[in-house]
């Protein structure tokens, strides 16, 4: 990601998350929310509405009007009925919410109106609920007709929120803009803000007023809605292909735009790497960093390998994606964040076999990673590098779990410390609810908006939240920050809670020379006989 010299007065940096990122989009655009809660998504509304509240204007010059919902679905209509209004309109949903969504979603996009959907992907309840971020809500979406786009952290929420809005109105389809839930939608990052009048700078406001003339007026009254017969219904679902063909031109254009104004550079499929790597991992998400940051670690070690980040789901632009990939590609692996049984192949790994057909000397395998916010760290990205250098590369894999019952995973490799010289990483143990996220979350805050340094802040806990144990993974430094992953060597441990120490390996993976700070009533006498033997014999090492 590069920054033009000559855009430096204009560059603003804060530290947010990735909810705040998605609002500070959606806000800009937006005439219309029409919201519902849902995990992880609801700061992104509750920020929208805080904002509306205290008379926040949109680059129309208005505050956007807020309406909530008696559930996702009425959300989802509500939000289509603004739009065949003339009303640009916007929903931040996730996981069952979402799916409640797909019957209005098939209506946009088939009524071409321009909405758009910021999603904090998470999953779907199966065999049991979870809370946590993979994709298989926005997976269940692809058919739909509504345009997906991806970002893989809190710049890129922000950035290609809004190419969501601005394609949209362009190119009349709706979109759903998808980031991963708590690893991104959660995290904290200090990233580059877009001033609004970088915005009024980009938006096209010929498509906007032919948007308004579009809408449902008794002044002009058309027809929309119809049933229809065999005789027009195929013809019609084929007569939207130029727009959807359409597509990927006005998204590429628009980040062409976008790099004019902000010095961030993009694309719809954005290659990192050796220009002449011979192993490479696709994926879509928050591991994409994770995977640069593998990348540039074995390139240290004179290997070969790249990564592609795909940004354009939907529609999927084969010849893009063709000419992201070096012509020295031999072995492919690509990294699905969902799981679909009885398929061939996860999603991602399709649309890359079968975009790939004619390139006969390519060996493509795919595996799934990460469901349900599972820690995917560089140990398991080198292990999937490595099995691509197998004579018969194992496909249908996993990674980040051991599966005992069908063998699918792939071994682990050692733990390797991928982040920048200079890093400091912390871990902080607390109880939910007893201020330490909290406070943590201003400490970040501080360090990334009132000093030279990157931060990134991620918060663990559970489903209980309240009442449950939260470990806060803290990194800052020189450098940029793309460990999205926890912190597992650490140069800082705390614990705020005494019963603790008698519960978890508090002290694995502090580095030599590390602190240690236990918050407790003890006094020095005491403290020596209440710590237990083993974090005792870990200190004195």
């Amino acid at each position: 990601m590069s920054t033009m010299g000559n855009l430096s007065n204009l560059i603003k940096t804060e530290t947010m998350d990735g909810n705040k990122a998605a609002a500070t989009a959606a806000y800009a655009f937006t005439e219309v929310a029409s919201i519902y809660p849902i995990t992880p998504s609801t700061p992104i509304a509750e920020g929208v509405e805080e904002w509306s509240a205290h008379g926040k204007k949109n680059i129309f010059g208005q505050p956007v009007r807020v309406v909530e919902m008696q559930s996702e679905a009425g959300a989802a209509a509500a939000m289509r009925g603004a739009l065949q209004s003339g009303v640009l309109a916007s929903t931040f949903t996730a996981s069952q919410g979402l799916l409640l969504m797909i019957p209005s979603l098939y209506k946009m996009a088939g009524e071409l109106l321009p909405g758009v959907l910021h999603v904090t992907a998470r999953s779907i309840a199966t065999h049991a609920l979870s809370i946590f971020g993979d994709h298989q809500d926005v997976m269940a979406c692809r058919q739909t007709g509504a345009a997906l786009l991806a970002s893989s952290n809190v710049q890129e929420v922000m950035d290609f929120g809004i190419i969501a809005h601005l394609s949209a109105i362009k190119s009349r389809i709706p979109f759903i803009h998808f980031f991963d839930g708590f690893r991104t939608s959660h995290e904290y990052q200090k990233i580059e803000v877009v001033d609004a009048e970088q915005l009024i700078n980009l938006i096209d406001m010929q498509a906007v007023r032919e948007f308004r003339n579009r809408a449902l007026n008794p002044e002009h009254p058309v027809i929309r809605g119809t049933t229809q017969n065999p005789d027009i219904y195929f013809q019609q679902r084929e007569s939207a292909n130029p727009f959807y063909n359409a597509l990927p031109g006005i998204v590429e254009d628009y980040l062409k735009q976008f790099e004019m104004q902000t010095g961030r550079k993009y694309s719809l499929y954005d290659y990192y790497g050796a220009p002449d790597a011979e192993r490479i991992i696709v994926a879509m998400g928050s591991v994409c960093d994770t995977v640069d940051e593998t990348v540039d670690y074995l390139a240290a070690k004179g290997e070969k390998v790249g990564s592609v980040r795909v940004h354009l789901y939907r529609p999927f632009a084969t010849d893009r994606f063709i000419a992201a990939i070096p012509q020295s590609v031999k072995r492919i692996a690509v990294l699905d964040r969902t799981k679909e049984n009885g398929a061939t192949g996860e999603p991602l790994y399709l649309d890359v076999v079968n975009t790939l057909r004619d390139r006969k000397d390519v060996s493509i395998v795919g595996g799934r990673y990460g469901l349900s916010s599972k820690d995917t760290r560089p140990s398991q990205i080198l292990a999937v590098f490595n099995n691509l250098k197998q004579p018969k590369p194992k496909d249908r894999f996993t990674i980040g779990i051991v599966d005992d019952v069908t063998h699918t995973s792939l071994p682990e490799e050692n733990d390797v410390d991928t982040t920048p010289d200079g890093t400091i990483s912390c871990k902080i143990w607390g109880l939910g609810s007893d201020g330490t996220v909290g406070s943590n979350k201003t400490a970040i805050k501080i360090i990334g908006d009132h000093t030279d340094m990157y931060v990134q802040g991620y918060f663990s806990y559970d489903s209980k939240k309240s009442g449950g144990t939260t470990v806060s993974h803290l990194r800052f430094g020189p450098k940029p920050l793309r460990s999205p992953y926890l912190v597992y060597s650490a140069d800082y441990i705390a614990c705020h809670n005494t019963s603790f120490i008698y519960q978890y390996d508090l002290l694995k993976g502090i580095k030599e020379k590390g602190t240690f700070v236990l918050v407790c009533p003890w006094d020095a006498d005491e403290i020596g006989e209440k710590l237990p033997a083993a974090l005792k014999r870990d200190i004195a090492n």
